[in-house]
């Protein structure tokens, strides 16, 4: 059964206005059955065929004249030479909505992207699916065992599919595809190791040296590894708010895994059970709230959401903040499911700090079954529903 995602619209929308739509996200996030889904009727190739990509990088203008158009071009990473003749396509035939692109690692696909097709390309950051999509799909059980069981549409296709067994296969397939296509890893296991000692950070400050001294590796290194999570949507690295005034502010980036069930997996943390019995349960709950606040983000079409943390070197911090015009939504996470007024102290500071007309709204994202206010401005949610 299909779940409906809330990107659908977008994707419509975007291809009413631009002759491309490009399609970006982690492997199986279900961007080929997105498009599938809304366009059953447009032809389709991938590119994760050897023999089309081979097309594709040898002769790629005879590749796009063989195709019908309006067309699906899957997992188009392993030609990226093919944007600068779908330049020249859609800039003969003015027409809308031609080419829907999926690609898997976005800093090489973004460069070629800006390069050839700017203003003619509408760009869409697809997700694994959301504790709110699977709500309105009657798949999510409770936000505990989604967060156990990550966002990925293939652990909910089937009723006997084994999440102890499929993200291992996960993570050997982007470990030997991915890995190795954006750049060379000179060893595998020692970057295996790397995924794991960065699963255990999410929802920290990030430092390169810590986490260099901990997998055996050179900080350079983790940079460059780092850079890899971040291409392949694995990971987001959330930056500090901070204007001119505010030098005394933290400005290292907090790192972000962007699916739950992958980071705990990753972790050795098979069930709720097993997150709510070790230390990693606030991250991985913190981790829920910025997963959930993105994803709904991205949906709407804003890829370089102003979204930020802020903390000071004296303590005082808010989990997330989301700027609008220069006021801002900000945002605590807190694993309680019984949060008081207390849990939003952050939000006095931040507010003293800025000015008390800055804040526009306030939310404490916890285990509440039903969000509901717990002071005049503050109210509790659970983070299903898209109220951000």
């Amino acid at each position: 059964m299909w779940i409906k995602r809330d990107a659908e619209n977008l994707i419509g929308e975007l291809g009413r206005q631009f002759p491309v739509v490009f399609v970006t996200g982690a492997r199986q996030v279900g961007k080929t059955s997105i498009l599938d889904h809304l366009f059953p009727d447009l032809s389709y190739v991938t590119l994760d065929d050897p023999a089309r990509a081979a097309e594709a990088i040898n002769a790629p203008q005879d590749f796009i004249d063989a195709l019908k158009l309006p067309a699906i071009i899957d997992e188009a990473q392993y030609a990226p030479d093919l944007f600068r003749h779908i330049k020249l396509t859609v800039d003969r035939s003015k027409k809308k909505g031609q080419f829907f692109i999926t690609g898997s690692q976005s800093f090489p696909l973004m460069q070629n992207l800006s390069e050839s097709l700017a203003g003619r390309c509408g760009i869409v950051s697809l997700q694994p699916l959301s504790a709110h999509e699977l709500k309105q799909g009657n798949k999510l059980s409770s936000v505990e065992d989604y967060i156990s069981t990550g966002g990925f549409p293939a652990l909910y296709a089937a009723k006997d599919t084994n999440r102890q067994h499929w993200y291992p296969s996960y993570i050997a397939t982007y470990l030997e595809r991915d890995v190795r296509n954006i750049m060379h890893v000179g060893s595998l296991r020692d970057f295996n190791r790397f995924l794991r000692a960065a699963a255990i950070r999410t929802a920290q400050t990030l430092s390169f040296a810590d986490l260099a001294r901990d997998v055996g590796v050179a900080p350079n290194t983790i940079k460059a590894w780092i850079s890899v999570l971040e291409a392949s949507h694995m990971i987001l690295l959330l930056e500090p708010y901070y204007r001119s005034l505010g030098k005394r502010l933290v400005k290292s980036p907090k790192l972000y895994f962007l699916d739950t069930g992958l980071a705990a997996n990753l972790m050795g943390l098979y069930s709720w059970q097993d997150i709510a019995n070790s230390p990693m349960a606030g991250a991985l709950w913190e981790t829920y709230a910025f997963s959930q606040i993105q994803r709904r983000l991205f949906s709407q079409g804003i890829n370089n959401p102003p979204l930020y943390y802020w903390r000071t070197k004296d303590g005082r911090e808010v989990d997330f903040i989301i700027e609008k015009g220069g006021q801002f939504i900000v945002i605590e996470a807190k694993l309680t499911g019984a949060p008081t007024l207390d849990a939003a102290k952050g939000f006095n500071y931040f507010r003293n700090y800025y000015g008390e007309n800055s804040v526009l709204k306030e939310y404490v994202v916890c285990r509440v079954k039903k969000d509901h206010a717990i002071g005049k401005d503050v109210k509790a949610v659970n983070g299903i529903q898209p109220v951000f």
